[in-house]
């Protein structure tokens, strides 16, 4: 089993950042390809980034590529999302989740609870 604890999420303006992280416990973290996905209301949830076991692969969706960088610290046991010039449409529970490198969230084995981040002015 792996745990998966986000943290990091809250309210930021328009343009602003926000840095997530992820950290997990139980088995070797360094095992897994990590992704982060996010949910908002009324919609599915969708893929945001990846970032393979050692981070030499990483992958994100169109809508965040160039604003959002995945990152991860195997001796931390922990991966991270930078947010920066944060849109009110980034507004959702982000999730993180351990498995596969890809955009599909069945590939995924583990997944935290979610943290929520609110833009707006």
């Amino acid at each position: 089993q792996v745990q998966l604890v986000e943290s990091g999420g809250g309210l930021v303006q328009p343009g602003g950042s926000l840095r997530l992280s992820c950290t997990a416990s139980g088995r070797t973290f360094s095992s897994y390809a990590m992704g982060w996905f996010r949910q908002a209301p009324g919609k599915e949830r969708e893929f945001v980034a990846a970032i393979s076991r050692t981070s030499i692969s990483t992958i994100y969706a169109a809508s965040v590529k160039g604003r959002f960088t995945i990152s991860r610290d195997n001796a931390k046991n922990t991966t991270y999302l930078q947010m920066n010039s944060l849109k009110p449409e980034d507004t959702a529970v982000y999730f993180c989740a351990a498995g596969s490198v890809t955009t599909d969230p069945n590939q995924y084995d583990y997944w935290g609870q979610g943290t929520q981040v609110t833009v707006s002015s």
